[in-house]
């Protein structure tokens, strides 16, 4: 994982990681376990307000932007901004968390939310087939998040 001056570190990372014995997982260990898990929250979040198609990607390996990107559809314009509400709110509640910056509100056909460690891109379904951040970071390990409701079913893959 690299790290960049940009991210924000979780909150709970800095005491927990001084808090863990010698014989615990190594801090960097600690940081991209907190980081997945906040990207599973921020999936979970948009899934509270239907987002389609949620998928995270895992890009710490291949870029120095974050570790995970989560990226997710909305279908109408109010559902895009629903989703960053949403997301929003349950982060700052659950995670003590707030984004750095976000960007694109005012249209809401493409919302990104940098929480550093975690970027969510939030697509109307035409932005989302035409920019294609799943092909474009192709190389990247694709993270299977199972919206609630739903049971996993291999015959569809």
């Amino acid at each position: 994982m690299t790290q960049s001056s940009h991210r924000q570190p979780a909150i709970a990372t800095s005491v927990a990681a001084s808090a863990q014995p010698a014989s615990a997982q190594p801090a960097s260990a600690q940081i991209e376990d907190d980081a997945l898990n906040l990207a599973y929250a921020i999936a979970a979040a948009a899934d509270d307000r239907k987002a389609g198609n949620i998928t995270i990607l895992q890009v710490g390996e291949v870029s120095y932007l974050a570790d995970y990107f989560v990226v997710a559809t909305g279908f109408s314009a109010v559902q895009v901004r629903a989703i960053t509400g949403s997301i929003e709110a349950i982060i700052e509640t659950d995670h003590n968390r707030r984004p750095l910056r976000v960007e694109g509100q005012g249209e809401g056909s493409w919302i990104v939310m940098d929480y550093g460690e975690v970027i969510v891109h939030i697509f109307m379904p035409e932005a989302r087939d035409f920019y294609d951040l799943e092909a474009f970071w192709g190389h990247a390990n694709q993270i299977l998040y199972q919206p609630s409701g739903q049971q996993f079913n291999p015959a569809q893959f």
